[in-house]
């Protein structure tokens, strides 16, 4: 009787953990047709264009990867994260085939089952990023080292090596993975035979293939690649924040099931200590080790990477051994309180999980949903990295063929990540960008000098055409005049084309021709003039969230240097109520932002009546819109104020 039982339960367990499965792959491939390719996404797709052994953030495996998917059908989003998404999907059934010849088959199936409940882990496969080959190659390396030092079969030496020849062309920290088996080997006095086995040398010999990309493009580039991820990258100095990186991981994990497993690295420390369950040593060796060097170097290093995914591969080891977490957790629980308590909590721990992934899942794919989400939540909110994309390049597609009449003009952007999207959607080739920051940042700038695609060498294409196009919507005033400034010192004209506004203004570009491209260097060069800067403004009354009533005065001051102000709108929950008073004496306005070429100088002050009273009570958003003699409009100085009439 009992053995039914227990075979009925396994049959609703291997059921529910089959429909959730399949509710997040179907899940994954939705979203993964309907979200545009993001910035890392197309840049990777970018690389894969121009083969190489390595770039300058990455060695070459992941724009491998991309590439191949791409090919297969050329300028869609979901052929590029195909592979992705294939490795994404097939790591519980790695997790599976991990866990079971130290577990068994029910509690691997367990493993394979909760790996879904670790939202990260969970949700991976959906983006085509270089974590999906990462944590599917580090699995495949940790099996079959664990079967090697078990059999010492030469196959699983040989595959060892292999999948870690094949991991070192992910990422840099994938050397974690082999950091952490060599602290195995070190520290666990059963395992230290290994060091007089050849085949263990036969599979070192092998793993170290993998590092020829990363020292071929060190090498050739002045340890370009190498700076930025151990020295660029990161501020190296203390930062208080980085002491929340416990917190931080408990957030993305869940808590409940971080607290599971801070109790499976207990079980695998006691198993360790016993010297006897060389299983257990290994994985505790392998979760510590990448677990423990993001949690010391977190006050110093990138806090934005560094305190969410980076340290997923440390939970993987561990993953293993939840199972028996969770059985222990089972009994202390029950011990102390009652079977009821025990049973609700250890379903708890696996489904608050379980939510975080769909959560993950659904926060990433609601950028897929713009407008009827903008209509719950409002603007400013959703990210648009993975949104628009298919609308910019149609709108770029009809300015190129009816602007440039004929001619085929170079491209010419301020952000990498807009280059690749022209390229990814067959615009053009001749594409370039001006990008500086962003591709600092992110590691690029190097790699776009190599290909001969940063702002150096449109020099080498004087007398050119070119279409120039601003992402507005990531670009600060004063990054929008750097830019402007940047371009107007390339070409002998700039002049603007349009704007094309997605989703509320959240997502927005301008498109500007530059007649001739000049040599920037040249000491004859002489900027375009009048430079399409952009505008800058100040709204003095009213202040943020001040409360007005009656008859009340709007007023400021607003320039936009070379080009000047048409006029200036007042913008209440985003529609236009009015048009101010523009040129109003403001000579302090002039010294203090050394206005020098607005032609409406020093008239640049404004100011509008409204009647208050023709507005219900409540609060407002408030803001400008400012269109300047060339016909760029630009919203400026949001803030919210409260209407309240007697």
């Amino acid at each position: 009787m009992f053995s039914k039982l227990l075979l009925k339960r396994n049959n609703w367990f291997f059921l529910s953990v089959t429909i959730i499965f399949t509710s997040i792959l179907v899940l994954k491939i939705m979203l993964a047709l309907l979200l545009d390719l993001y910035s890392d996404e197309v840049f990777y797709w970018q690389a894969s264009a121009y083969p190489a052994l390595a770039y300058s953030d990455l060695p070459f495996l992941t724009s491998l990867l991309v590439g191949i998917g791409a090919s297969l059908d050329p300028g869609n989003p979901f052929a590029a994260r195909i592979l992705f998404l294939a490795m994404g999907c097939g790591i519980p059934f790695l997790i599976y085939w991990l866990s079971m010849p130290i577990t068994g088959k029910q509690q691997a199936f367990e493993s394979a089952a909760l790996s879904l409940c670790l939202p990260m882990l969970g949700s991976i496969g959906l983006l085509a990023v270089p974590d999906v080959p990462l944590i599917f190659l580090g699995i495949l390396s940790v099996g079959f080292f664990e079967r090697a030092i078990r059999t010492n079969q030469f196959k699983f030496w040989l595959a060892t090596g292999l999948f870690v020849s094949l991991g070192f062309c992910t990422h840099y920290r994938f050397i974690l993975y082999p950091a952490g088996a060599l602290l195995f080997l070190l520290f666990f006095k059963p395992a230290r035979k290994q060091w007089k086995n050849p085949l263990l040398w036969v599979s070192f010999a092998v793993a170290s293939s993998g590092l020829i990309p990363i020292i071929w493009f060190n090498t050739a580039h002045e340890l370009g690649s190498a700076m930025f991820y151990f020295v660029d990258r990161h501020p190296w100095q203390f930062q208080p924040s980085g002491l929340l990186h416990i917190l931080k991981q408990a957030g993305v994990v869940s808590p409940p099931l971080y607290l599971l497993f801070l109790v499976a690295i207990y079980l695998l420390y006691s198993k360790t200590r016993e010297q006897e369950n060389q299983a257990a040593a290994l994985f505790f060796s392998l979760a510590l080790t990448n677990l423990l060097v993001y949690l010391v170097l977190a006050p110093w290093t990138d806090a934005t990477s560094t305190t969410i995914h980076w340290p997923l591969s440390g939970y993987i080891p561990l993953i293993v051994f939840l199972p028996e977490s969770l059985r222990w957790t089972y009994n202390q629980i029950k011990m102390s309180w009652n079977s009821k308590a025990a049973n609700f909590i250890v379903v708890l721990i696996p489904v608050c999980g379980l939510l975080g992934t769909f959560i993950a899942l659904l926060g990433i794919g609601s950028q897929a949903f713009q407008a009827p989400l903008q209509n719950i939540i409002g603007t400013g909110i959703l990210s648009t990295k993975m949104a628009g994309w298919k609308e910019f390049s149609e709108k770029t597609r009809t300015i190129l063929e009816t602007k440039f009449t004929g001619i085929q003009p170079i491209v010419v952007t301020d952000n990498y990540y807009t280059a690749a999207q022209i390229e990814f959607s067959g615009l053009s080739q001749r594409v370039y960008t001006i990008d500086h920051d962003k591709a600092v940042n992110d590691g690029r700038l190097r790699q776009y000098q190599i290909w001969e695609k940063h702002r150096a060498h449109l020099n080498q294409n004087v007398s050119e055409t070119a279409l120039f196009i601003t992402e507005n919507s990531t670009l600060t005033t004063i990054d929008k005049h750097h830019v402007m400034e940047v371009m107007c010192r390339h070409s002998n004209s700039l002049h603007f084309v349009e704007e094309f506004s997605l989703f509320n203004g959240d997502k927005s570009f301008s498109y500007y021709i530059a007649q001739e491209l000049i040599n920037s260097e040249h000491p004859s060069a002489i900027k375009a003039s009048p430079c399409p800067y952009p505008a800058n403004a100040w709204i003095d009354s009213p202040e943020p969230s001040q409360q007005i009533n009656d008859i009340f005065t709007i007023s400021g001051w607003a320039y936009n240097e070379d080009v000047g102000l048409e006029e200036v709108q007042i913008i209440l929950n985003h529609k236009a109520i009015a048009n101010v008073t523009y040129g109003e004496l403001r000579a302090d306005v002039v010294e203090a932002m050394q206005v020098k070429t607005d032609p409406n100088a020093p008239g640049l002050g404004f100011k509008v009546e409204i009647d208050t009273q023709a507005f219900q009570n409540g609060l407002y958003e408030l803001e400008l819109n400012l269109v300047n003699n060339a016909g760029e409009s630009a919203r400026y100085g949001k803030r919210l104020i409260s209407i309240n009439n007697p």
